[in-house]
C-alpha cells in the first residue's frame, strides 16, 4: 500500500513539474511574441518616417516628384491597422502604391486582406500591381482582375520572374500624354538588364514601346543612366509623353551596389541584420540607422540625389516591409 502511495505521489509531482514547465514555456512564448510585436510597431513608425523624409527631400528639388512604395500597405494606416484610419502624413508623401502578387502567386491565390486595404486606398492613390503566373493562360485573368478593381497591372510569367523581359503586348495602350501617375493605364516593370549586352540596346528596346510608365533601375550593370538617356525614354513610340520611374530598395542592402564596402557582411556593420530569403545578394537592414539613411537620401552623393540628377520622374521604393521581416520569418 505504501509503495502504491509513493508511486502516486511521484506521478503527481512529475505532473505538476510538467505543468510548471509548460506554463513557463507558454509565458515565454507570450512575452517573446509581445516583444516582437512591439519592435515591429516601432520599426513601422520608423519606416513611415523614412518614406516621408525621402519624399520631402526629393520634392525639395522637384515638387512633382513621384513616390511609390512597394508592398507594406499597412504603413498607409495609423498604427499599421486598417481599422485605425489613414495616416495622413504618409498618404501626403506618396503618389501610389506598388503591390506584388495580389491575385496570383504563381497560381490563383487572392490575398483578400491586402485587397481590402487597397480598396480603401484606391480612391486617393494609384495602385500598381505586379502579378506572377506560372501558366501563361492565366495572364488575361490576372490582368482582368486588377483592372476590374481599378488597378493597373504588370503580369509576368515564369521566364520573367526577375523582371528581365519586355512583354510584346500592352494592356490599354494609348497615345495620351501621361503627365502624372493618376493618368497611367499600364506600366513596364523591368529592373534586370541580363538580356541586354549594352545600354543602347536596352534603351532602344524600351523606347520602341508604348507603355505609359517605365520602371527601371538607375544602373545598367554598374553604369548609371544619365539625364539624356532617361529623357530618351520619356516619349512613347506613338509620340505620347510618359513617366520614367527609378527602382530603389530602401529596406534591404544589396551587395552588388556602388555603396557596398568589401568588408561588409551580416552584422558588419551592425545594422546589416538578416539574410533575405530567395535573394543571396541581399540583406534586411535596420533602415533607421544614420549611416544607411545617409546612403539613401539627404546629400549630394546619396542614392535619391543620383536618381533626381538622372532626370527620373520619381522613385519606386522597394522593401518598405523590412519593418516586419526584421522580426518575422519570410
Amino acid at each position: 500500500m505504501n509503495q502504491i502511495y509513493m508511486m502516486n505521489i511521484t506521478i503527481i509531482k512529475r505532473t505538476n513539474y510538467t505543468r510548471k514547465i509548460m506554463l513557463i514555456f507558454i509565458l515565454f512564448v507570450i512575452i517573446s511574441s509581445c516583444a516582437k510585436e512591439e519592435k515591429t510597431k516601432a520599426a513601422a513608425d520608423k519606416m513611415q518616417e523614412f518614406v516621408i523624409n525621402i519624399s520631402n527631400y526629393a520634392r525639395g528639388f522637384d515638387p512633382d516628384f513621384i513616390i511609390i512604395p512597394q508592398n507594406g500597405i499597412e504603413l498607409a494606416f495609423n498604427n499599421i491597422d486598417p481599422d485605425d484610419g489613414l495616416n495622413s502624413n504618409y498618404i501626403a508623401a506618396i503618389n501610389g502604391l506598388g503591390v506584388e502578387e495580389l491575385f496570383y502567386d504563381g497560381v490563383s491565390a487572392t490575398d483578400n486582406y491586402r485587397l481590402s486595404m487597397l480598396q480603401q486606398l484606391k480612391t486617393t492613390e494609384k495602385i500598381m500591381v505586379s502579378e506572377y503566373v506560372t501558366d501563361e493562360n492565366n495572364v488575361e485573368d490576372a490582368t482582368e482582375k486588377n483592372y476590374n478593381e481599378g488597378f493597373i497591372c504588370f503580369t509576368r510569367t515564369s521566364d520573367n520572374y526577375y523582371y528581365s523581359k519586355i512583354p510584346e503586348s500592352i494592356t490599354n495602350s494609348n497615345a495620351t500624354d501621361i503627365t502624372n501617375l493618376s493618368l497611367a493605364q499600364n506600366y513596364l516593370y523591368f529592373i534586370s538588364t541580363d538580356n541586354f549586352s549594352s545600354k543602347e540596346d536596352m534603351l532602344n528596346s524600351i523606347a520602341e514601346t508604348d507603355y505609359d510608365l517605365i520602371l527601371i533601375d538607375l544602373f545598367f550593370n554598374n553604369s548609371e543612366f544619365n539625364s539624356a538617356e532617361i529623357q530618351q525614354l520619356k516619349t512613347k513610340a506613338n509620340g505620347g509623353q510618359r513617366l520614367v520611374i527609378s527602382y530603389i530598395s530602401i529596406g534591404s542592402a544589396e551587395n552588388y551596389r556602388y555603396y557596398w564596402k568589401s568588408d561588409w557582411k551580416r552584422n558588419n556593420p551592425q545594422w546589416i541584420k538578416k539574410k533575405y530569403d530567395g535573394y543571396e545578394d541581399e540583406f534586411w537592414i535596420e533602415f533607421w540607422n544614420e549611416e544607411w539613411q545617409n546612403i539613401i537620401y539627404g546629400n549630394e552623393s546619396s542614392y535619391i540625389k543620383k536618381i533626381i540628377d538622372a532626370g527620373f520622374d520619381g522613385v519606386y521604393l522597394d522593401n518598405v516591409e523590412a519593418y516586419y521581416f526584421l522580426y518575422h520569418n519570410n
